[in-house]
């Protein structure tokens, strides 16, 4: 398979001003102002419609990887051609680049960076009648804790493919299936504190690969990979195969590269961020985790296959000496990277079903904490990997929102109605990325579906 890596204080504005490089505006062919320029030197881009309608949606981009510069160009939408069916709807876009661009420090640096960028946004542009806080991955959890902070400044959230069950989950989360990997395959990695990253990274991937070669190992990387709900779906399109082998090495993909990273420099980075270890597996019982995952039934079936003992290899999980937390860190993540639920205006959601770097059961943990459940529209599309959305179907998750935003009403949220406003665009936003059969943008068709994600294991 070819693969592409892709890895609050707000300024007063009379402040601002004197902080701010600002670029003149230029005027586009289609008439939309176009303005770049930085913030107290965070570089920022902002288009501004000729038929401005009012409506700024504010972006906020993800944790670019930290194994490779962050692109120079600021992304102001997740899918490129959505970004031209909002101009051309009037709707104005910004976001910043943020301070901290690679890694997990861009949520806290977004929670600034952002607010400055809105800040400088009404001072130089005009005060929008309203904006909406939206992003992917991590930024669909910083678009969320921007609304929750400032909730008189924002008036919808679009969080697409979001971290919502937070960052302290997420990393306690991989810990767990890096965790099994130690226990069950390769002694001598390290999980935290990890003294030389880059050499953890590659003797991990060794070790992943290695595993793959013989059906005990398969059975045991099925187990790790089950620990944090990865599926056993890598590409966007094509459903996960048939073989345990098959979907095993699928899982491996996002133990190695996606996530894999939480090996080395990402464990590394967080850790750093918050001044010391924010994950724990301490009174984590493995029988019962595992019990709760949406990926039992491929590992029994590998286990089946491979002839090993399940339960002797989940008493060795149990038995093995624990990760502890330190608690300063803990604090540090939780304040800035756990939403609380607080919606006092409409929340939509995107996500798919086969995503392993961000399992859909973020979402139903985020639905427990939302306090005015009327407030939550949660949309699924039935593809692997992550953030794997085309623009149409984009385009009718902020149509849904903009209704309910407009009339104080939720529009048919079905999948069958949504599949049917999002097939009424052009071919050009009916495509998303996939790494098969090579890396880039391929033809694909609406696909909203019913889903029901379960609980999230750590929370």
């Amino acid at each position: 398979m070819n693969r592409l890596r892709l890895f609050c204080r707000t300024v007063p504005l009379m402040v601002l001003a004197a902080l701010t490089a600002v670029a003149l505006p230029v005027r586009a062919d289609d008439g939309t102002s176009v303005r770049e320029g930085d913030i107290d030197g965070v570089p920022y881009r902002v288009e501004v419609p000729a038929r401005w309608n009012g409506t700024l949606l504010l972006w906020s981009h993800g944790a670019y990887s930290l194994e490779y510069p962050a692109p120079s160009e600021i992304s102001l939408t997740n899918h490129p051609a959505t970004r031209q069916w909002l101009l051309d709807h009037g709707y104005a876009l910004a976001a910043s680049q943020f301070r901290v661009s690679r890694g997990w420090g861009v949520v806290e640096s977004g929670l600034k960076d952002q607010m400055d960028l809105l800040d400088w946004f009404t001072a130089n542009v005009g005060k929008p009648e309203r904006t909406v806080s939206a992003g992917s991955s991590a930024g669909g959890l910083t678009s969320v804790l921007l609304a929750e902070r400032a909730p008189g400044r924002f008036s919808g959230v679009a969080s697409l493919c979001g971290v919502l069950g937070g960052t302290t989950g997420h990393f306690n989360s991989a810990l767990d299936t890096n965790y099994a990997v130690k226990t069950l395959l390769a002694p001598d990695l390290e999980l935290v504190r990890i003294k030389d990253p880059q050499a953890n990274t590659t003797s991990a991937r060794r070790a992943l690969g290695a595993a793959l070669d013989d059906p005990g190992g398969r059975a045991r990387l099925a187990l790790a990979a089950a620990l944090a709900d990865v599926p056993g779906r890598y590409t966007s399109r094509a459903p996960a195969p048939d073989t345990v082998a098959g979907q095993v090495e699928q899982q491996v993909y996002y133990a190695a590269y996606d996530r894999g990273a939480f090996w080395g420099a990402n464990r590394t980075d967080i850790e750093q961020l918050a001044g010391g270890n924010p994950s724990w597996n301490t009174g984590v019982d493995y029988r019962t985790l595992f019990a709760r995952s949406s990926q039992k039934a491929l590992v029994k079936r590998a286990y089946r296959e491979a002839g090993l003992s399940l339960r002797d290899d989940l008493r060795r999980l149990n038995a093995a000496p624990r990760i502890q937390a330190d608690p300063g860190a803990v604090r540090h993540l939780n304040r800035y990277g756990t939403p609380t639920g607080r919606t006092p205006w409409p929340v939509v959601t995107l996500h798919s079903t086969g995503d392993g770097n961000v399992p859909p059961e973020n979402q139903r943990w985020y639905t427990a904490q939302v306090r005015n459940p009327a407030n939550l529209r949660q949309l699924y599309v039935d593809r692997g990997y992550h953030c794997s959305f085309t623009a149409s179907e984009e385009i009718a998750t902020f149509q849904t929102l903009l209704t309910r935003m407009n009339t104080h009403r939720w529009p048919d949220t079905r999948p069958a109605a949504l599949n049917r406003s999002a097939a009424t665009l052009t071919p050009d936003y009916q495509t998303v990325f996939d790494t098969d059969p090579q890396p880039g943008l391929q033809p694909s068709t609406p696909s909203f579906t019913p889903y029901h994600p379960g609980k999230y294991l750590r929370p």
